[in-house]
């Protein structure tokens, strides 16, 4: 287990500037880590007694319903994720993909565990998918619908301006965060404030309702209300829909900044706001269909309004970058095909722009506003696939917990026992709604796992098929020594996706132009299963013949290949390259379907169709156009 750069620097002593450092890393992950589960207030507890599975609005079903959504936090939150959970961190990186690299890299397992692994790490990656398309629309339109409070005429402009919202904020994207990134803390600062003060006020009121803080109470709930209860936690996990966000952001913040925030600031304030809530509905039964702006005083709405939509955008904000971050390791693993990457600070590396995916997220986000209508209708297709990925989080860990770190299996299986069974009865109330809309995320996230498995097992066909028609680097070299070609003078650069075989493009080159470069190098671009390789050990450059090399350059799933520094590394092992005298020989396959194999037709076609459609190697390395020659190869699959 690694520890980020951020806890062990901030683990010395303390002085002010590791103060300073802790404040404004806990400032800028308020803004990050927690806009998603600090805006679920807005829909949460209304979705328990004025959903599709609603309760009526009675003393003991308010305590029971609180005393749940009170105990979800502190167990899922505090004790899974913020407790254990983050101590499983990849060299510093969290998330699903991040802990499952972190297992297949570490442990010694058979062919078929290893595969179930990555399968399960992987439909858990997809499903984030679905989640990136839901949060944005549930998120705005519960924010904008406060509107209608104050203004009941407003209600037939509430889907077009959150239309209009919507497109602004993914249209804005290509600009990058970082304009705007210094704003998001104090904008989910204040708003922390403000829910915990509202909250404060209703409990002051009532203050019965801290009752609910026992545990019992929620038992009692569900005991009492049987089927129906259950099917109300659906709606209870609303509250923690953001907890995996918290994970996932480890690592550009660390562990320290995350728990500080949480602990002093974000969970406070949520409790007051949900006792908050709880207190008002004792009060006031009526206050159901909008118990969170029923909170608010008349003469604040509107400033709460534009204060919710804000911090709504904010954490849409973070879940479009969560997903763009998400493409681009998976690209890097060898799951999607090459996409458009594009940088969007030059001094923070993490903030990248990904059209492809920004695109997607648009159109399936306005059309679920469209189509779904209202944030109450929504909620029924959100949190499935947060379970689902939460369950499967828990599966992971236990595989770090036991093989990784050698815990006591005893407790290993009790405590994530513990887990599964919360997480598994989330899904089973969450996965009751498939036919009011959960169905929509499991399908996007079925339509993302396909994709990525075909993609990854086209490519292991397709570098078997080449693999065959081409020689291996021993081989190579001993025909050179037998029959050496006429050699011109340059300098050739041919990537390879095999480091121990010739390029087709090399051999083609032979093979037609009768001649071979004074200075070769066989250039593989090898993606390491943890997020960053130190330049150090970045490049490896080996002397196969006179003017023949091979380098292999090592990045990890968080970096993005760069032909230049590779070949200012490479030469400082003894190559002399010059980035514009260089030739730059690339294969381009042209794949057709046919061979027998275990993949079905109609995967073979998708392949060949994402291939096809993939940004060439020179967009990608970033290679000079005017000194690339592609060379083509019909390959059968």
């Amino acid at each position: 287990m690694s520890t980020t750069s951020e806890d062990s620097h901030l683990s010395s002593p303390s002085s002010n500037p590791d103060i300073k450092r802790l404040a404004t890393l806990s400032l800028a992950a308020l803004g990050v880590v927690f806009g998603d589960i600090g805006t679920s207030p807005l829909y949460a507890v209304r979705e328990c007694f004025h959903g599709e599975y609603s309760i009526p609005v009675t003393t003991d079903n308010v305590l029971g319903v609180l005393s749940l959504l009170i105990w979800a936090i502190l167990l899922i939150v505090t004790l899974k994720y913020l407790t254990f959970i983050m101590r499983a961190d990849n060299e510093g990186e969290g998330g699903i993909l991040a802990l499952t690299s972190l297992i297949i890299s570490h442990s010694r397992k058979n062919k078929s565990e290893r595969w179930f692994l990555v399968g399960i790490g992987l439909f858990g990656a997809s499903l984030l998918y679905g989640d990136g398309m839901i949060t944005p629309a549930i998120s705005v339109l519960s924010a904008v619908e406060g509107v209608q409070i104050v203004i009941p005429e407003f209600s037939p402009f509430l889907i077009p301006v959150t239309i209009v919202i919507l497109a602004g904020l993914f249209l804005f994207q290509h600009h990058g965060t970082a304009k705007v990134g210094a704003l998001f803390g104090p904008i989910i600062l204040i708003w922390f404030a403000a829910i915990g003060l509202l909250g404060l006020n209703a409990i002051v009121r009532y203050p019965r309702i801290l009752q609910a803080v026992f545990p019992w109470y929620g038992v009692e709930f569900l005991m009492n209300n049987q089927s129906k209860g259950f099917l109300v936690l659906g709606a209870v996990f609303l509250s923690v829909t953001g907890a995996e966000a918290l994970y996932a952001d480890m690592g550009h913040f660390g562990r320290r900044p995350i728990r500080l925030t949480w602990s002093l600031l974000v969970l406070p304030a949520l409790l007051l706001n949900y006792f908050g809530q709880g207190a008002l509905l004792l009060a006031s039964p009526d206050a159901s269909h909008n118990p969170f702006y029923s909170l608010v005083p008349s003469w604040a709405m509107i400033p709460m309004v534009i204060l919710a939509t804000m911090s709504t955008i904010i954490a849409s904000q973070a879940l479009i970058t969560g997903v763009f971050s998400l493409t681009q390791q998976a690209i890097q693993l060898g799951y999607l095909p090459r996409l458009t990457i594009r940088h969007t600070s030059a001094s923070h590396m993490g903030q990248i722009y990904v059209p492809a995916a920004n695109w997607s997220l648009m159109f399936a986000t306005i059309a679920l506003v469209a189509g779904f209508g209202s944030s109450s209708r929504l909620a029924s297709a959100y949190g499935v696939a947060v379970t689902a990925t939460m369950l499967i989080s828990a599966i992971l860990f236990y595989y770090v917990a036991r093989d990784l770190w050698s815990w006591n299996r005893l407790a290993v299986n009790l405590l994530v026992g513990f887990f599964i069974v919360i997480d598994l009865s989330f899904f089973g109330a969450s996965i009751s709604k498939l036919f009011h809309g959960a169905w929509f995320p499991l399908v996007i996230g079925l339509i993302s796992f396909t994709i990525m498995l075909t993609w990854k097992q086209g490519r292991m066909l397709l570098l078997k098929q080449i693999q065959d028609r081409t020689l291996t680097i021993g081989e190579f070299v001993d025909s050179l020594a037998l029959q050496q070609p006429q050699r011109v003078k340059g300098q050739a650069v041919f990537l390879t996706a095999n480091p121990d075989v010739v390029p087709i493009a090399l051999l083609h080159n032979l093979r037609h132009n009768k001649i071979l470069h004074s200075e070769v190098g066989l250039f593989h671009f090898s993606t390491e299963r943890v997020p960053r390789v130190p330049n150090s050990k970045k490049v490896e450059v080996t002397q196969l013949s006179d003017g023949l090399y091979k380098i292999i350059a090592r990045y990890g799933f968080m970096e993005y290949p760069n032909i230049r520094q590779v070949l200012a590394l490479a030469n400082q092992q003894g190559m002399h390259f010059k980035p514009e005298a260089i030739s730059f020989f690339l294969n381009r396959e042209k794949i057709v379907t046919g061979m027998k194999s275990k993949m079905s037709v109609w995967r073979k076609k998708l392949f060949a169709l994402m291939a096809r459609n993939a940004l060439s190697a020179t967009a990608y390395y970033d290679l000079p156009s005017g000194q690339v020659i592609e060379i083509g190869v019909q390959v059968q699959i």
